[in-house]
């Protein structure tokens, strides 16, 4: 075969090696442009929300907001006088027109606008957007598109980004001169340097196009391509969409403002370990949930720092941290991980697990399977889940456990308990330790010295006694090399205004022989109230799960309000929290003196409890003062939740509000969730169907609204549960 003229690589004709990276460079720019125009169109957006809040802001302070930008003294008397008398006045007067004024030159002038430049950035910067998704306006509509766009085209084109821009600028480097090798005549004409130069201009080329394939980088552009062509294309509900996940669609706002890298995010760690922290690339590829700026931070500590402890406040999400380092240590070979918590908090990893990530498995280090199940996860590797108690009870393997994670890592602050002593013989070995509680921790110095000594001992000695005294902020620097704490109100900006958290709970020996009696009774309202009514309030789960939630709440200095259907239980709840409760809510407490509790309620001083019928409470009242709600068990009507959640999450709320609600697996509880998951998407079809009705009558034939609660009998519902439990049970 000869070779085609114009170049020395056997069989590659110089055309085609052009016309190949003429089409690798297009699509790079095609992917860097898409990216670009995604961030702008997001800018955009935002801008459309946040401008008209800023300039109505700016127009609401009265000029003397300038002297306290500045440090010089402004004339701005003079100003006020001519008829300038808000900043944004200011702000929109030009150098010309302000000077016209009498007794203002060239240097006043200069130094009210940059006064009036410094307020509007900091307005700008202190105005969020929250999405509204009770009014829904367009605006916000429009944001939550350009973030999906923004977010999809990011996960395409970020992971190949500077293969990209490497790609397209050696690409454009060579292409015109190596376009001489496909013009036979020219090149003939050319002179010698050209066409040397013309040679080894292909020849580079032909290696680019030929790494891009090699290395995998050309498909991974055609995937690119071909996730922004789907997004491009796809039509889906929007509010919807945002509704079911509002972390991801948060996050990404956070992200494109710039609120999720401050220094309170960071927890207020020292600049040259937040640089060796933010340059872990954390491989998130097993992880099936977006992370806040502030969590991926979170988890790129802990593994920079190895063994450390995470503090941040309930709500914020240590569970999601935790199992983003044990998926990256997983992408990365490590095979075995252990995570040891309460008992009550034991169903709920499980859970978290099987729904945010793709770790190989899980396996319950806990029950009368304990043993096989050791073999399994010590011969297999996995994610092994178990108990303080059960710790103390197994041997640590000869193998070579990658990570620990402790949660509620104050179960273990008392360095001569059997727990904490069973869990420091397993601390030895692995490459990565992550303690977790959400209790505060700077006035404890003792119990967190501890802690610390697990882990870093080296620190531990370094700590100070009185240095909790010093504040929060000094006692965060003096420990950072093993310990962050965010609070709420550190990333209030990045949190949506409720969060909500599924607490499953496992049923066990007495609580278990409780709901057993129950079920083969038939008695549904007592399956409901298994989990807790226990004949001994020691044994029940969900007791036990409400009293850690509330401590956590208390020591965070929150007030919680309690939900739950059934009177007994409400009087087991005041009973097992004593002084902290203001006072119950429930059917037979007149409306005034409702009123009345509330009122005490919100004006406590100290953080506290009400606990109410969720009948009673849930409807026409402002608990706003709340702002951790925990419900007991689930109510047959979504509404009923979304009613009582209503009382805490409202205008006048200044927190985010964290939801709890308690759920058992394996029992009554998992079936009334799913029935009223069906029950949600059936109102959500209908209220979707009524607005396009009322849009374009005729459209759409719905003669019956009221099949839809004949279809769902809360009756039925609850003879079909018991007839299934009772079968699972072989009962």
């Amino acid at each position: 075969m000869t070779d085609p003229p114009g170049t020395d690589t056997p069989g590659t004709d110089p055309r085609d090696i052009v016309r190949e990276a003429q089409r690798l460079a297009a699509e790079a720019a095609f992917l860097l442009q898409a990216l670009a125009s995604a961030e702008t169109a997001a800018q955009d957006a935002y801008g459309h929300i946040v401008e008209p809040q800023v300039q109505a802001r700016l127009a609401a302070m009265p000029i003397d907001a300038l002297q306290q930008a500045t440090e010089r003294a402004l004339r701005v008397g003079a100003v006020e006088d001519a008829g300038l008398r808000t900043v944004l006045s200011v702000r929109q007067a030009s150098r010309h027109q302000l000077e016209a004024i009498k007794g203002v030159g060239p240097k006043t002038s200069g130094q009210l606008i940059a006064a009036a430049h410094q307020l509007e950035d900091a307005v700008r910067r202190s105005t969020k957007v929250r999405f509204d998704v009770e009014t829904q306006p367009p605006q916000h509509a429009d944001l939550l598109q350009a973030l999906g766009s923004l977010a999809t085209i990011q996960e395409a084109v970020d992971p190949i980004r500077p293969q990209l821009v490497a790609l397209a600028s050696s690409i454009s480097a060579d292409l015109e001169t190596a376009r001489l090798q496909t013009r036979p005549v020219r090149r003939f004409f050319a002179g010698r340097r050209r066409k040397e130069a013309s040679q080894a201009a292909l020849h580079r080329l032909a290696r680019v196009v030929d790494a891009t394939t090699t290395t995998g980088l050309a498909a991974q552009i055609q995937a690119a391509n071909e996730a922004v062509d789907r997004k491009a294309n796809a039509r889906l509900d929007l509010w919807a969409d945002y509704l079911s996940r509002p972390i991801f669609y948060n996050g990404v706002l956070a992200e494109l403002t710039g609120a999720a890298d401050t220094d309170a995010a960071r927890g207020f760690l020292p600049t040259e370990l937040v640089q060796r922290i933010k340059a872990v690339e954390l491989d998130q590829s097993l992880l099936d949930v977006s992370l806040r700026g502030y969590q991926a931070f979170g988890a790129k500590f802990a593994l920079a720092q190895v063994r450390t402890i995470l503090g941040d406040e309930m709500g914020l999400g240590k569970t999601i941290q935790a199992l983003a380092v044990l998926c990256h240590l997983q992408a990365k070979g490590y095979k075995h991980f252990l995570v040891v918590c309460p008992a009550s908090v034991l169903a709920n990893w499980e859970h978290e697990t099987a729904r945010h990530t793709h770790l190989d498995r899980v396996v319950r280090l806990h029950g009368p399977d304990r043993a096989a199940s050791i073999k399994d996860w010590e011969q297999h590797g996995g994610v092994a889940i178990t108990t303080f108690g059960t710790l103390s009870r197994i041997d640590v393997p000869a193998i070579d456990v990658a990570a620990i994670v402790v949660d509620e890592a104050h179960y273990v602050k008392n360095p001569d308990a059997k727990r904490t002593q069973a869990l420091e013989r397993w601390l030895v070995t692995p490459s990565y330790t992550m303690l977790m509680s959400g209790t505060p921790m700077e006035n404890r110095v003792d119990e967190f010295k501890a802690l610390v000594t697990m882990v870093r001992p080296d620190v531990a000695r370094s700590i100070d006694p009185n240095a909790g005294l010093a504040g929060a902020d000094a006692f965060r620097k003096a420990v950072a090399p093993v310990y962050l704490r965010r609070n709420q109100e550190d990333v209030l900006d990045e949190l949506p205004d409720k969060i909500e958290t599924d607490e499953w709970i496992t049923l066990d020996g007495i609580s278990f022989d409780t709901y057993r009696e129950a079920v083969a009774g038939g008695n549904f309202m007592a399956m409901r109230r298994a989990a807790f009514m226990t004949p001994n309030p020691e044994d029940s789960p969900k007791l036990f799960r409400l009293r850690e939630i509330v401590a956590e709440a208390v020591a965070n200095g929150r007030k919680v309000i309690v939900f739950s259907y059934f009177r007994d239980v409400l009087d087991r709840t005041a009973d097992a929290l004593g002084g902290q409760v203001i006072g119950q809510i429930n059917g037979t407490v007149p409306a005034s003196e409702r009123q009345a509790l509330i009122d005490r309620f919100t004006e406590h001083l100290e953080p506290c409890v009400l606990i109410s019928q969720i009948e009673a409470g849930g409807v026409g009242l402002n608990i706003q003062a709340a702002s951790v709600v925990i419900i007991t068990e689930p109510q047959w009507k979504p509404s009923t939740e979304e009613q009582a959640i209503a009382r805490s999450h409202r205008m006048g709320q200044t927190r985010t509000v964290d939801v709890h609600r308690l759920l058992t697996e394996d029992s009554v509880d998992e079936h009334m969730v799913q029935v009223l998951a069906r029950k949600s998407a059936l109102f959500a079809d209908y209220a979707r169907e009524s607005h396009l009705r009322d849009a374009a009558p005729g459209a759409i034939d719905i003669t019956n609204p009221d099949a839809i609660d004949a279809a769902i009998s809360d009756t039925q519902n609850e003879a079909e549960i018991i007839a299934t439990e009772q079968r699972r049970l072989g009962i």
